[in-house]
């Protein structure tokens, strides 16, 4: 740390100059007073002090911050040892793990709609609050009436105009008389003066009084105008509380009966894939099947790929379930902190127990999966589950990728719910089951599967080529549908073929869309995939995608891909975002024409007239 050096000074008893500078270091807590008699000797020794403290405080700064970051090493190493020995567990515990955990089927969570179950009703509108209305006018004050005050009228008797008559205006009668006439004359005077004045206030009173009056009435007028003003104004505040009040009502009422509809319509399609559920109808009990099937916590690096079949005459379920490759266990057993390398340390478990920990592993997964759908499932819908377990592993001969089925086990409902699989060995209770592997399931022996799944579909039909028909002049956007839709399974056919897959076109739908099925081999990727084609003139909306999806979903399909020849609106992409769902509009089409060496085009104008010249002539002939 730098310390700031404040040198004072002070004198002896002899007067003597004295320096001192006392020095702290807050961090190793310590000070020190140094003096002396030479302020550059002071000044040395306090940074010589300071430096040393300052050296002091860096190693142990060192060995605190080397020790944090040994004791961070150790605990990263316990907190990956922890982990690396819970993954281990957890292959252990598959099937403990899964008693944990309830599938009984809610109808309501499945299907997410308990929005219209347990959410409450709609609220009805609290009421508006009134209208903020100005204050209601008062009438302005007017001034007092005015008054008229008129000056008191002189009065000879008024001393004021007595003469002041001595003893000689009394000799002399002349003198005494002209006072007398003086003050006759200033009453006389007054008189007229007081006269004037009376009439000028007397004036003033009538012009004052005359504009009070008119004053009075232009209040009286403005105010009327004020008031009918405002009562106007409350009137159109009342009419538009009252009209605010009114849409309110009816809004919530609007809101209400589609909440309404909208629960009755749900609890309706609710009953209706419940009994087909309990009727035993296939597409009904795959839809669950895959919902039990995708709720199975398991680590990243087990595959999520499944693909089933169910026959109702003998209400039997057939799994086909990849199953992790033998190198996809974890094999990590702890990790240690070498402090003289710095350097953390791996030791795994021997390969042996990794064989051991892989067909457990295995084993627990067929039984697990067998339980969790005998719990979900009614015994009246499903009795007998055949589970074929698949791996995709490398060829070590080959160094090609192959996909063997290395376990088959068939359960019987009555059978398998006496068993109490919390105690058993997974291996002898495969056995026990007659259950078909080898006995080094970490040896991917393939093995014929006990059923294998059937993909026979009574509403695939016969198909015909039409793409080698097809030149730059063709609009298919206005070709025959029938046509089309076998276009669209030629098209798909060859893109499957160079995986392996097979596409199959389905009987035509009521709105003469494109039902296809493409089954890709690819154990990871494929799957069975929902193909549906729209020849539209017009933006693809939302609906059509929200069917594609409840297909692929009743279907048991892994993915789902719309063609059309026009384009979708953003409704459209909205709703496919992060589901399994390929949205192909026109351009894609021609794309994957010329891809495989077609040509064609799409003009949607063109294809409105023709489409229209058509229906005209139909109606003609009809």
């Amino acid at each position: 740390m730098t310390e700031e050096i404040k040198i004072e000074s002070t004198t002896d008893a002899r007067y003597h100059t004295i320096y001192q500078v006392t020095i702290r270091h807050e961090k190793l807590n310590k000070y020190q007073v140094i003096k002396g008699k030479d302020r550059d000797v002071v000044e040395q020794k306090a940074r010589t002090k300071i430096a040393q403290w300052n050296a002091q405080w860096d190693k142990e700064s060192e060995r605190t911050n080397k020790k944090e970051d040994i004791e961070d090493k150790l605990s990263i190493a316990a907190t990956r040892t922890q982990k690396a020995m819970q993954e281990i567990e957890f292959l252990t515990q598959i099937i403990s793990s899964a008693f944990r955990k309830n599938e009984n089927i809610s109808w309501k969570d499945f299907y997410k709609l308990n929005l219209y179950f347990d959410m409450p009703e709609p609220k009805e509108p609290a009421e508006p609050e009134p209208p903020k209305l100005k204050p209601k006018p008062t009438k302005p004050e007017i001034g007092a009436k005015p008054e008229i005050r008129v000056p008191a009228e002189p009065k000879r008797t008024n001393p004021r105009y007595n003469p002041r008559i001595n003893i000689i205006d009394k000799i002399f009668k002349a003198r005494g008389e002209r006072k007398k006439a003086e003050m006759e004359d200033k009453f006389q005077l007054d008189c007229k003066g007081w006269a004037d004045r009376k009439q000028k206030i007397e004036e003033k009173h009538v012009a004052d009084l005359l504009r009070w009056e008119e004053d009075t009435k232009e209040n009286e007028r403005k105010f009327q105008e004020a008031i009918k003003s405002w009562e106007q104004d409350k009137k159109k505040a009342m009419n538009r509380w009252k009209e605010d009040k009114k849409k309110a009502i009816e809004r919530w009422e609007a809101r209400k009966q589609d909440y309404i509809d909208k629960k009755t319509r749900v609890q309706a399609a609710i009953k209706k894939e419940k009994q087909e559920y309990l009727d035993g109808i296939k597409e009904s009990v795959i839809v669950i099947c895959n919902k039990v099937l995708s709720s199975l916590e398991y680590p990243d690096y087990f595959p999520r790929s499944h693909e089933l079949d169910y026959s109702a005459s003998n209400k039997l379920l057939i799994i086909d379930y990849q199953l992790p490759a033998p190198h996809n266990m974890p094999t990590l057993k702890e990790v240690r902190y070498v402090r003289s390398t710095s350097e953390f340390k791996e030791i795994h478990i021997s390969q042996s127990q990794i064989n051991s920990l892989y067909d457990g592993a295995v084993y627990q997964i067929a039984l697990c999966t067998i339980y969790k759908l005998f719990e979900a499932n009614h015994a009246d819908v499903i009795d007998q589950i055949v589970f074929n377990g698949f791996v995709e592993s490398i060829n070590p001969s080959t160094g090609k990728t192959v996909v063997a089925c290395i376990l088959s086990l068939q359960a019987n409902r009555n059978e398998f719910i006496e068993i109490n699989l919390t105690n058993v060995d997974p291996k002898a209770c495969f056995k026990k089951m007659k259950g078909v592997g080898s006995s080094k399931l970490y040896g991917i022996t393939p093995i014929a599967p006990i059923l294998n799944i059937s993909r026979e579909d009574k509403r695939f039909i016969s198909s015909y080529d039409v793409a080698h028909e097809l030149d730059e002049f063709t609009n298919i956007a206005a070709m025959d549908w029938e046509d089309f839709e076998h276009l669209i399974r030629e098209l798909f056919e060859k893109e499957f073929s160079q995986y392996g897959g097979e596409v199959k076109i389905t009987q035509a739908s009521r709105d003469r869309g494109v039902d296809a099925v493409a089954f890709d081999p690819d154990p990871i990727r494929g799957g069975k995939i929902v193909i549906q084609a729209k020849r539209y003139t017009n933006t693809v909306g939302v609906s059509a995608v929200r069917d594609l999806y409840g297909t692929v979903i009743n279907e048991g399909a892994t993915k789902g891909i719309l063609i059309s020849t026009a384009d979708y609106g953003p409704d459209a992409y909205d709703f496919a975002k992060g589901k399994p769902l390929t949205l192909l509009n026109g351009g894609n089409l021609l794309h994957l024409l010329e891809k495989h060496g077609h040509k064609a085009k799409i003009d949607l104008q063109e294809a409105k007239k023709i489409i229209a010249e058509n229906e005209k002539q139909k109606e003609v002939m009809h």
